[in-house]
């Protein structure tokens, strides 16, 4: 780490960590204003109860850590191939206060338990509660960890087999270094030791 220096060792983070998943999540301001930003700091970390984290940039200070702060309250929106350039017109730094739902021509559905909206033309949704807040790394530079519990699941019927989801069907992208995603549609098994 000594020998790296300004981006390098994100650069280094996001390049190595790959395929990452992206957590697109919806948020609303204390006065209603609704936002939308995807974050590819992402992931779900426990299963009982499901529970998600994401990591918005505290330097680049956006609505959602506001949000988060303020309301207590997030949605995350699936990302597949059906709204990965609807997601990229949310990566955009646009001014506070404008709404990405209409930037990126998105629908926004009402949640059924939180304030925040979801994405409508997502595939799946799902609507979370913060439970902690954590500032992670560099105190100008670093992170908020935000961890949600899931309070209400939304998946199209057709991707479930009971509560298992179609893989393929589901399309999922993920996101690489630079500009570069994938789709996780090149799958294949390995059977778990016994």
């Amino acid at each position: 780490m000594s020998d790296l220096s300004g981006a390098d060792p994100y650069k280094l983070a996001t390049g190595l960590i790959v395929p990452r998943p992206i957590g697109w999540i919806g948020t609303i301001s204390a006065d209603g204003a609704p936002n939308l930003a995807p974050y590819s700091f992402f992931n779900c970390v426990s299963g009982a109860p499901p529970t998600f984290v994401f990591a918005p940039a505290r330097s680049a200070r956006r609505d959602t850590l506001d949000n988060v702060h303020e309301v207590g309250e997030f949605t995350i929106n699936i990302v597949t191939a059906e709204v990965a350039e609807a997601m990229n017109m949310t990566a955009a730094s646009l001014d506070a206060g404008v709404d990405e739902f209409e930037a990126a021509g998105l629908t926004q559905a009402p949640s059924s338990l939180i304030r925040p909206p979801m994405v409508g033309e997502c595939k799946a949704n799902i609507e979370c509660v913060v439970v902690d807040i954590v500032d992670i790394g560099h105190p100008e530079n670093g992170n908020g960890l935000v961890i949600g519990e899931a309070v209400a699941f939304h998946v199209e019927d057709n991707l479930l087999d009971g509560t298992r989801v179609d893989q393929a069907e589901l399309r999922a992208v993920g996101r690489h270094a630079g500009n570069t995603y994938s789709n996780a549609t090149d799958l294949f098994d390995l059977d778990r030791p016994a």
